[in-house]
């Protein structure tokens, strides 16, 4: 299709804009005089200047082509000869376009090298020659270029703007090239909006549409790995970043592109600087900064002498880490770099901090913040307000730290709201953000604030599991109602924390494991250093304590997470089917398990109800979630569960949402399964897959249960997964005794699996992350089966199958924390269902079944691995 005629309104148009869109073009013609020629002189005049003009484009003399076309032009027009002026007119056009052409690589040029105001000039003079000849593909291009330059500007919201508009130009004329890079490019400016999910969700759009076409783009390909990549390095998932950057780093040096290789090398040492490998953070960034030296990047020289820097915060090396820092500063206002400009302000504040220096910290976490909060950076505004308030904090002022990291809260917070329902984006983000509510805790405690402290206690812990499972019942409401609001469930505040202790009618025990810097071998190193103990109990009265935990380490040189580690070892839990159990030092087990008690249990023993019936219910953190509290030991050697029966929850809200989920169960059958055919597992990773060993006991288990309970069990190859499936929802009590698995099998970030009967159409396992799509309507589910407690242990507590119970709708789950034995396991389990068929509270049937084992089978390994969360009634 020919393009429209232009010519000299259009270079009138141009001038109009204040556009000179070739260098030094002459002045639009005026139509000279005609001379006494006839028609077929001026025809042959208007040829020879068309023909001039043609030599002249070829010969690289565009301003004299351009001149010698428009007289050409005007003698056609003055001849009224329509087909010689659409022939001078497209290549007037051409003219044009060879300009706007030129321009906008010119400012792609510029863009690269951080010339932003130049590169802005350029495009925007390409974009308006483009728009005026009509050219949409080259129009997409530089609304492209635009959007980049305004994303490096930190003007997010230009950034967008003209990023959507290449988009939409791109679907319009079906140009993929030009769809996948904007698509790209959109993902890149989420990142770094901090809208995480909208960047994932950018960057996966373009490796589909690349999958879909069937034709690689390495350009668009590499731009959206290296958008996961940085996505996922700010989420603080460091193991799936790294794959995504290996796969940009291996892309880029395919293609010989210097720039993407420079920047995976980058992300990689800040990913590598978070999982604490210093050395190889150090090597990559130590590349990267060769790299971008070598083709004169100044952007990504100011960000591998920030990567280098933060490297060496991390050793403690404070003297270089200023120097590379500083250098990279420069850098940044040099190339009016506002966001990074911010970021490394912070990180001086960082290292002045550890050299002591709270002034200059300060004054330097002030300046970040500023910028943050000028080009609207939530995630930099919240970091500020953590190092201001963290800074205030160490200096000893804490009634102003306080309310700063109170704000700092509450922009973490709506970061994570922003996640939307990605409940593995807000578990991983919610890794980089504990320490803001640890710091808030210790300057409300150096306050004697504890009640506000168990409030941010709270709330910094299993938010994004909360939040889940009230979405859920939010659902279920909708489902049964027809409408209702969304959740928006707020953090309970400390009369709704004692409210959840009268309702359940426990003492709710909750601990916090608080962390400090402290030196040690010669390096600045975060070190447990207290636990504080809440008890709160059913009459509202609320008991701080706290034990200190800097003895372990700086005496017996262990962690209270090693510790944790080695009492369950000294008890010699083996797998469930294994002949021979390990050996078991009893000496050393009652020492570790007295130990714990002592740290654990002892700074609060005066506040424990004093029957025995009477449930306590332990909130713990972190590696707390792996002890063993009915085999902990007092003084005298008395188990925990001799004294006291025993629940356990991730956080307190927990319980408020089990609460309500016990009223909603529905379910009427029994479901009873044993001793599956074992489905086939790979020992390890390109190993051949070997059957899981059987478990006889588990099947004389289940039979004695299904007969107590009235049903049938489902054995051996009627145990398939597809059958277990389609029952479990209408199941009211769910027995399950065969293997249980911890690795994350389908890469979805909830490891876990039950060992069922594989079928033709699958493999056997039913994985956690499957069963948190499920629809359950039971009241009790029982995994009798090894680590079903286990999984992957996080700020927002165990990720496993116990969590994908619970949100699927089970108020009150038993899972075992080790490789259960399978003889003893069996006569608990009937004690069990004896017990609760006697007493319908599970915590206190679980109780007495322990007790009932630990006559024939004293070693706590056989009798102390199970735990009920949720709900006891």
């Amino acid at each position: 299709m020919r393009r429209p005629k232009i010519g000299l309104m259009l270079f009138a148009m141009l001038v109009a804009n204040g556009v000179t869109p070739v260098a030094n073009l002459p002045a639009p013609l005026t139509a000279p005089q005609a001379l006494a020629q006839t028609p077929n002189a001026r025809k042959a005049e208007a040829e020879r200047l068309d023909g001039q003009a043609f030599d002249q484009y070829l010969a690289n003399q565009q301003e004299a082509a351009l001149q010698s076309w428009q007289q050409a032009l005007l003698i056609y027009q003055e001849l009224k000869d329509r087909r010689g002026e659409e022939l001078v007119l497209e290549k007037i056009d051409m003219v044009y376009e060879t300009q706007a052409d030129r321009l906008r690589k010119q400012g792609a040029g510029q863009y690269f090298t951080s010339q932003w105001a130049a590169a802005l000039q350029s495009l925007e003079q390409s974009l308006l020659i483009y728009r005026n000849i009509k050219n949409r593909k080259g129009e997409a291009l530089a609304l492209g270029g635009i959007g980049l330059v305004h994303d490096s500007l930190g003007d997010y919201a230009k950034a967008i703007d003209y990023t959507q508009q290449q988009l939409g130009i791109a679907r319009e004329i079906e140009d993929p090239l030009n769809e996948r890079a904007a698509l790209a490019n959109l993902g890149g400016i989420y990142l770094n909006l901090g809208n995480y999910p909208k960047g994932i969700e950018y960057s996966q759009q373009v490796l589909a549409l690349v999958a879909a076409d069937g034709f690689p783009d390495p350009q668009a390909e590499g731009k959206a790995v290296a958008n996961l990549g940085a996505a996922y390095v700010s989420l603080g998932d460091y193991a799936k970043a790294i794959g995504y950057l290996q796969q940009q780093l291996a892309n880029a040096r395919e293609i010989g592109d210097r720039r993407s290789e420079g920047a995976a090398l980058g992300n990689l040492g800040v990913a590598y600087s978070n999982l604490g490998d210093y050395a190889k953070a150090i090597e990559s960034s130590q590349q990267q900064l060769a790299i971008v030296r070598e083709i004169k990047n100044r952007r990504s020289e100011g960000l591998a002498l920030a990567n280098l820097a933060m490297a060496y915060i991390f050793l403690g090396d404070y003297t270089k880490a200023i120097d590379y820092t500083q250098q990279s500063l420069a850098i940044a206002r040099e190339i009016k770099d506002r966001r990074n400009e911010g970021a490394l302000l912070g990180n001086l504040g960082v290292a002045y901090r550890r050299l002591g220096d709270y002034a200059k910290a300060l004054e330097y976490s002030q300046q970040q913040l500023a910028i943050a909060q000028e080009i609207q950076n939530r995630e930099g505004e919240g970091i500020a307000l953590h190092n201001l308030g963290f800074t205030l904090y160490k200096q000893g002022n804490f009634v102003t730290a306080e309310p700063i990291l109170m704000d700092a809260i509450k922009v973490l917070e709506s970061i994570r709201a922003g996640l939307g329902s990605n409940d593995a984006n807000k578990v991983s983000i919610f890794e980089r953000q504990v320490g803001t509510y640890q710091t808030l805790q210790k300057v409300l405690i150096a306050q004697s604030k504890t009640e506000p402290a168990l409030e941010i206690a709270e709330r910094g812990r299993a938010r994004a599991f909360v939040e889940l499972l009230a979405d859920r019942l939010q659902d279920d409401r909708l489902q049964v109602e027809g409408s209702a609001p969304p959740s928006n469930l707020q953090p309970p505040t400390i009369e709704q924390i004692k409210q959840i202790a009268k309702a359940q009618a426990s003492t709710l025990v909750q601990y916090s494991i608080i962390y400090d810097t402290f030196k040690v071998q010669g390096k600045q190193q975060a070190q447990e250093s207290e636990l504080y103990i809440w008890v709160i109990k059913p009459t509202g009265e609320v008991t701080f304590r706290t034990a200190d935990l800097k003895p372990l380490w700086q005496k017996q040189n262990i962690s209270l997470e090693e510790l944790v580690t080695s009492s369950r070892d000294s008890i010699g839990v083996r797998g469930r089917g294994l002949a021979v159990a390990s050996k078991v030092d009893k000496t050393s087990t009652n020492k570790r398990l007295q130990q714990l008690h002592q740290l654990l249990i002892q700074p609060i023993a005066d506040r424990l109800p004093k029957d025995p019936n009477d449930r306590i219910i332990f909130i713990p953190q972190r590696e707390l979630f792996l002890v063993p509290f009915p085999a902990l030991q007092d003084a005298s050697g008395k188990y925990f569960i001799e004294q006291h029966t025993i629940v356990t929850a991730p956080a307190i809200q927990v319980l408020e949402l089990t609460h309500k989920q016990r009223q909603r169960v529905s379910g009427k059958e029994v479901l009873v399964v044993g001793n599956p055919t074992m489905p086939k597992i790979a020992p390890k990773i390109g190993e051949k897959p070997e059957p899981l060993s059987q478990l006889p006991g588990a099947e004389q288990e289940a039979k004695a249960i299904a007969s107590l309970l009235k049903t049938k069990p489902l054995i051996g190859k009627q145990a398939t997964k597809i059958a277990i499936a389609q029952q479990m929802p209408k199941a009211k009590i769910i027995h399950l005794a065969t293997h249980g698995l911890l690795d994350d099998f389908k890469g979805l970030g909830v490891p876990g699996a039950i060992a069922l009967a594989p079928s033709e159409q699958d493999t056997g396992l039913l994985t956690a992350s499957e069963i948190l799509d499920m629809k359950l309507n039971a009241e009790l589910v029982v995994l009798s089966a090894c680590d079903t407690g286990r999984g992957k242990i996080t700020g927002d507590g165990v990720i496993g199958l116990s969590r994908s119970l619970i949100t699927a709708g089970i108020p009150s789950v038993i899972v075992s924390l080790w490789s259960v034995p399978d003889a003893p396991t069996a006569s608990l389990m009937t004690e069990f269902y004896q017990n609760l068929q006697k007493n319908p509270d599970k915590a206190q049937a679980m109780r007495q079944a322990m007790l009932t084992t630990m006559k024939q089978h004293p070693d706590p390994k056989d009798w102390a691995a199970f735990t009920l969360i949720g709900e006891a009634q």
